[in-house]
Order: C-alpha cells, then structure tokens, then sequence
C-alpha cells in the first residue's frame, strides 16, 4: 500500500467515509492547513484526540464548501469524509502534526453485506430516531451507500465505539456490531430519561429539603 505524509487535525471527534462534519477553524495553525488544503483541492485527516495524545486511525475529509470567512481570518467550513487511514509514523516539523500513513478499505469490499444484517441495522436505528437520543440535527443518511453501517453510526456519542467501527474491514462485521451496540444502548439511554424525570426534586427544581 502507497504510503504519504498528510495533515493531521485532533479532534475529539470521529468522522466516516461519505458522512459530513461542519468546522470551525480559529487557530493559526490550522488556518494554514485549511489554507492549503482549499488551494490544492486536497484532503486532510481527523483523528480522534484523547486524553493521552490520538489514535493511530482516522478519515481523510475534503472541504466541500466554505460557509463563513470571518474578518480575522477564522473559517467555517464542512467538509465531507473520504478515506480511512493508518498512521504509520508523525511528522512534526510544521506547525500543525503531520503522518506518514496507510490508507486501507474493507477486504470484503466487493462483497454485498447481507440484507438481514442491514435490516437489522436499520430496525435498531429506528429505535435510536424514536429514543431521541440524538441531538439534532441529525444528519440524514444514505440507506444507498454500500457502507451503510458508517452512515447509521454518525451521530453517536460514544467515540470509542465510533473507532473501533471505522477500524473494522468488514461492512457484515460492522452492522454486527452496531445492532448490538444499539440494542444495549437505547434501552439504556430510556432508562436514564426516565430516571432523570422521575428524581425527587422539591417545587424549586433544587435538592429536596433537608438534604
């Protein structure tokens, strides 16, 4: 596999292939990143930022449009992802990181996952929609792309789920493990609804008396 050195943006944050993310960008550093990437018409990576520095995975994104320039030189921008990759080896000699990576797809790429995995999917991402545990907007998927585990999964809160997802190589694996992971925690997520709605307060909305 072709390897090349590509800007690195941490966020704390995980995007797919194909799904969108809106940005703003104040930093300098970053102003020149975005900067060449809108000259060249080329692409940069996110990678997910943890506590302990990033994850050596991540979604190249292009900059699909620009929808605000600000005086000072800030941009908002949205973007779109395009290709997963491993980081092989950092580059700091820029302002902003840089990594030699890998780019890889699914080894069943050619391979159609099947319709009961993906209507599995879609029946626990139903139940997501219903639960209104995601915060809106909510962006529309693509019932079409043939990675439609990715476009079900944007929008969950849990970042390490999300990139143990992008890691995997396997759309039937994926949509595995998104039925599983949704079946846990809708159920869960309406358990903690219903508990914050039913937690004694006094006719305040503080503590109760006495406590």
């Amino acid at each position: 596999m072709s390897t090349r050195l590509l800007p690195l943006f941490p966020l704390h944050v995980v995007i797919f292939p194909r799904t969108h993310l809106p940005l703003h960008i104040f930093e300098d550093r970053y102003k020149e990143m975005i900067g060449n990437a809108l000259r060249d018409n080329s692409e940069f990576g996110i990678v997910l930022a943890k506590e302990d520095g990033i994850v050596n995975a991540g979604c190249t994104v292009i900059v699909e449009k620009v929808l605000k320039n600000y005086p000072d030189g800030k941009l908002d921008i949205m973007t779109c992802g395009r290709r997963r990759f491993e980081v092989v080896m950092l580059d700091e000699e820029k302002d902003y990181l840089r990594g030699e990576v890998q780019f890889f797809d699914d080894d069943d790429a050619e391979v159609p996952a099947p319709l009961e995995a993906q209507h599995a999917a879609l029946t626990q991402y139903k139940s997501l929609l219903e639960s209104g545990v995601l915060q809106p907007p909510t962006p529309e998927p693509n019932l079409d792309d043939p990675q439609l585990s990715f476009q079900l999964a944007q929008g969950l809160p849990d970042l390490d789920f999300l990139n143990a997802l992008l890691r995997t190589r396997s759309e039937a694996q994926r949509l595995r493990e998104l039925s599983e992971f949704l079946s846990q925690f809708v159920p869960r997520q309406r358990h903690i609804a219903r508990v914050r709605q039913v937690a004694p307060r006094n006719g305040f909305g503080g503590k109760p008396a006495g406590i």
